[in-house]
């Protein structure tokens, strides 16, 4: 697709006021019982004959306002048949699942636009998730090209959505949340992302103003649900970062089931990409398992367990980065001594029962253990000379050092520990009541925190001992005037940590169907409530509560263009976790207060038909307004609070998302996002907060060669205007007012598919067991940019200079990858 064909796109959409065919049409997906796509499948339907192309996406015009019958036939699966009932121009999508054992009949509810499009959730594709290229591919890799999704830093899963932080998403497997190491503090230390896309059936993401079923978080939602087996099933996954298997299971009477994964990831090849040299051995594995028994018709019972270890060692050697302009270049050298030992341990498990009373009432059960052990430690001596380089074009000494801006060292230690257990208990019910659904629940959870802090800094620069800052300030003429007063560490943090914190939690809600005239209204309306006391610290903690109303409304017009339109709010109330609670010198403050936003979201989906193919627009305005707000710098991805509520802000923003297919039979999109978000400190006036992100541009866009279909592009595209940051941790940000440059990167993957559901040769040799088999080529930063992820600073005790020396992130990287299903 040229750049052109894409632009073509967004004019023809403003000024285009065409009439649609006076038809309606019915498009999807057609799988087998293995879930893949099943291409050359004939669809007819009065006298209009189809078929299905080699993923398995097919489309077909039908008489409008009228019950029709739609005919699916292959020629070794059995007859499928449809009876469908739509109205004018409207565009249905039902995605079909054939098999071999009997006839299949079925009727589409019309209901134009589906329950998650009205609540304003973004559903995606799991098989694009597992194509598309990404330094960390998965889940997060996808959502960074959503508008109003932000992270600058390739190595870690962690974003940022509409101005919030890193701690305010909520993430939900099987409908239980999910959470993550704490001490984790650079995007390369994370390893692998608690979700295993082999195992992903659906994924839904909403970027705010979600409904009261969903927890107490400031931000957004990610909902995961993992597949239920329906036969025995493999896949293998290798590359030169590392590998995974997942094997499906199930018994002979089909009351058994369970999905495994393993999977073992080694970022040395992205790391030693980065300017500083290493002796880097990292070790990311984790083994995954959801098993599934349905006793009865009435009982579910299920199981959803974790085992991770990611072991971080890490000993740097040396490091060269220039900077500096072109009338001004400079060139930092370091040399390192020491290493890091980092370790972090996770254990999850969950307990599932689902119990169906009756027709209209449903009870789940849910029960879950986490544990995280960690420690991080770490002693690193650096060595760095701060050179000049001559800037002269055609001198001698072109590019060479002239002299020498500043020698010094610094010498960094760290011996942390922590020891998390966090345990749920949680009670749902599920009622249709005439017309409307009610959603009820209950929830205890209890959080036993065992920490301890020990890190300092000592700084040298020319022979002198650089002072803290206070004592800095206090002494501005050294070395010129001897400072007599005990040596002390740069930074230095010491405190042990043992706190319980109980937690109730409550919501229920109400959604309905209905009609304005002849216009489709969608509503809901719902509360949670939050009650806890944090036990444990020197400081006595008072029980807290919070209540946050919500609430949905979306209406779609009788109109011949179809469009929907979406009010969403409320108050969303974010109780504080244990990293909330701790400052930056590693107290804990018990009877910090529960961060408050007030949601107002405005959106309208527009969908329509461009090259005879499906497309929508999807448009959202926004508006937060916080207060109780706990500021927070971000360094690399470790958050340090301050641990108080002394501030307000507020976050506003524009996005907005074109999804369609530029290609037939693939989804692709582009993305656009405004935000502004500023906070006030103490009536110190507004600046801007740690993620204002200003503009996102993101692409994600798939595609094949027409008469080649086995060879297969897939692009991911993000631009991010730069973020405020880079200064040093311990800088007043009301003083410091900086932006890192702009976050350009472009990852691309080929595929050559050699076997798929849509092969026609026959193997007879080894080749005949697989399902699937191709392989990839990956290139990641495919234009090489230079993305920088916080500053190095270096300071120079005689001229008094602090220089900020860009930490680069990687460089392009080549990358293969072989994947095959049994």
């Amino acid at each position: 697709m040229s750049v052109k064909k894409i632009f073509f796109v967004f004019i023809l959409f403003w000024i285009s006021n065409t009439s649609f065919a006076q038809f309606a049409s019915v498009r999807g997906v057609i799988l087998d019982a293995n879930n893949k796509a099943v291409g050359n499948v004939n669809i007819s339907c009065s006298g209009v004959r189809t078929q299905s192309n080699a993923t398995g996406f097919y489309q077909i015009k039908i008489p409008a306002n009228q019950k029709e019958t739609i005919v699916f036939t292959h020629i070794s699966l059995k007859k499928a048949t449809l009876f469908v009932n739509l109205k004018e121009n409207e565009s249905q999508e039902f995605n079909l699942v054939m098999n071999d054992q009997q006839e299949q009949m079925g009727e589409i509810i019309v209901t134009t636009n589906n329950k998650k499009q009205v609540q304003g959730i973004t559903v995606i594709d799991p098989e694009m998730i597992r194509k598309i290229p990404g330094a960390n591919a998965g889940i997060e890799s996808v959502l960074k090209s959503l508008p109003g999704v932000n992270s600058n830093n390739e190595l870690s899963t962690q974003y940022a959505v509409r101005g919030g932080n890193y701690d305010e998403n909520l993430v939900y497997v099987n409908e239980i949340e999910i959470y993550r190491p704490f001490l984790i503090r650079s995007g390369q230390q994370e390893g692998l992302s608690f979700t295993n896309t082999d195992l992903v059936q659906n994924v839904e993401f909403s970027a705010g103003g979600f409904q009261a079923k969903f927890g107490d978080k400031l931000s957004s939602v990610l909902d995961i649900t993992y597949r239920k087996p329906t036969q025995f099933a493999a896949a293998f996954e290798a590359s030169f970062l590392g590998g995974s298997l997942a094997v499906d299971a199930v018994s002979t009477n089909k009351k058994w089931s369970a999905i495994t994964g393993v999977r073992y990831r080694n970022n040395s090849l992205l790391v030693n990409s980065q300017d500083t040299q290493t002796n880097y051995k990292p070790q990311f594995a984790d083994v995954q398992t959801n098993i599934n028994y349905q006793a009865s018709a009435k009982w579910h019972w299920s199981f959803l367990g974790n085992i991770s270890q990611n072991k971080y060692d890490y000993q740097p050697l040396t490091r060269q980065t220039r900077f500096g302009t072109g009338d001004n270049p400079m060139v930092l050298n370091v040399y390192y001594e020491g290493q890091e030992k980092d370790r972090y341990d996770t254990y999850f498990g969950a307990f599932k029962t689902t119990y169906k009373a009756s027709e209209k009432l449903t009870f789940k059960f849910i029960g879950s253990i986490f544990h995280t052990l960690e420690q991080e430690y770490f002693d690193i001596f650096a060595q760095y000379r701060l050179d000049a380089v001559d800037p002269t074009v055609g001198s001698d000494s072109f590019g060479t050092v002239s002299y020498s801006e500043g020698i010094g060292s610094q010498l960094n230690h760290a011996r942390n520990d922590l020891d998390a257990l966090i345990v749920n208990t949680e009670i749902k019910g599920f009622y249709d009541w005439k017309k409307s659904q009610l959603e009820w629940g209950v929830k205890y959870t209890r959080e036993s925190i065992r920490d301890r802090v020990v890190e300092w800094e000592v700084i040298d620069s020319a022979g002198f001992a650089i002072n803290p800052p206070i004592l800095n300030v206090l002494n501005k003429d050294e070395p010129y005037t001897t400072y007599s007063g005990p040596l002390t560490p740069y930074q230095n943090v010491r405190a042990t940590n043992f706190n319980t914190i109980n937690r109730f939690s409550a919501y229920g809600q109400w959604s309905r169907k209905t009609y304005l005239g002849q216009a489709e209204l969608w509503m809901n309306a719902g509360a949670r409530m939050q009650s806890w006391v944090v036990d444990g610290a020197t400081e006595k903690g008072n029980s807290q509560f919070t209540v946050s109303p919500r609430a949905q409304l979306a209406l779609k017009p009788a109109w011949e263009k179809d469009m929907v339109f979406r009010v969403s709010g409320g108050l969303y109330q974010q109780p504080p976790f244990y990293r909330e609670l701790r400052d930056a010198d590693g107290l804990v403050h018990p009877n910090v207060q529960a961060q408050k936003s007030i949601h107002f979201v405005v959106g309208n989906d527009y969908s329509f038909k461009m090259w005879d193919r499906p497309f929508k627009l999807v448009s959202e305005m926004y508006y937060k307004s916080l207060s109780n707000v706990n500021t927070y710098t971000i360094e690399n991805v470790r958050i340090r609070y301050a641990a108080t509520n002394l501030a307000k802000a507020y976050a506003q923003g524009l996005d907005l998302r074109l999804n369609g297919e530029f290609v037939a039979g693939t989804e692709s999109w582009l993305s656009f996002g405004y935000l502004k978000t500023e906070e006030n400190s103490q009536d110190k006036g507004y600046i801007a907060r740690p993620t204002d992100q200003r503009l996102k541009f993101g692409m994600l866009f798939q595609d094949y060669m027409p008469n080649i279909p086995s060879v297969k592009l897939y692009l991911n595209l993000v631009y991010n205007t730069g973020l405020p940051g880079g200064s040093p941790s311990y800088a007043d940000p009301y003083l410091y007012q900086n932006r890192l440059k702009d976050y350009r990167r472009v990852d691309v993957g080929f595929s050559k598919v050699f076997i798929d559901s849509n092969t026609t040769k026959k193997y007879n040799n080894w080749l005949g067991y697989f399902k699937e088999l191709s392989v990839g080529l990956e290139i990641f930063n495919l234009f090489n940019n230079q993305n920088a992820i916080t500053n190095t600073w270096v300071r120079d005790v005689y001229s008094k200079n602090e220089y900020a020396i860009p930490n680069y992130m990687t460089t392009r990287v080549f990358n293969i990858k072989l994947s095959a299903k049994l």
